[in-house]
């Protein structure tokens, strides 16, 4: 269902923009600028508590769900006028207005299996101390990616992480 709609979405635009195109790759290093100037796709979070997310780009759409927690990542994977399409590190895709969305970087820690814990490093090194051990779905900060290595903080941590551990930065990405 969700390609079926993705696929009506885009020929909506198309239809309804003619000249603006819309790209969904996932490779960041792929992407193009779209109607805001900044590259898409890319990773950016919720600016607030409460952001309702659409099934379409105008505010005529009905609202599909509602996020209650600022701070999320998401990816934009498309872009219309004033509207982002968004996708979360479960899937869930949909339309948000673009002042509901912040540029500070925040990823979420993703394990192989739920029980897992994720190391967290004093340094960017698996020599390091071990400093924390956080588990899947923890939200983070992240301060700066380099060399498949990430400086997050968050509530009581702050350390280095494998950058392979979080959703919402790209592979070999570099975040200052």
């Amino acid at each position: 269902m969700m390609v079926k709609w993705r696929a009506l979405s885009m020929v909506f635009a198309a239809a309804t923009l003619g000249a603006v195109a819309i790209e969904t790759t996932a490779d960041a290093k792929d992407s193009a600028l779209s109607t805001s100037g900044l590259p898409v796709p890319r990773y950016v979070s919720l600016k607030s508590d409460h952001v309702n997310v659409r099934a379409g780009p105008t505010k005529d759409n009905d609202v599909a769900w509602v996020y209650t927690k600022a701070g999320l990542p998401v990816e934009i994977t498309a872009e219309f006028e004033n509207w982002r399409r968004i996708r979360d590190s479960e899937g869930a895709e949909g339309w948000v207005y673009h002042s509901l969305l912040s540029g500070r970087r925040t990823a979420v820690v993703t394990m192989k299996a739920k029980d897992d814990f994720a190391p967290l490093y004093d340094r960017a090194d698996v020599q390091g101390n071990v400093v924390a051990r956080l588990q899947a779905g923890v939200v983070t900060q992240v301060k700066r990616c380099a060399a498949g290595w990430c400086h997050v903080m968050g509530d009581g941590f702050d350390g280095w992480i494998e950058q392979q551990r979080l959703w919402g930065v790209y592979a070999d990405e570099k975040v200052n």
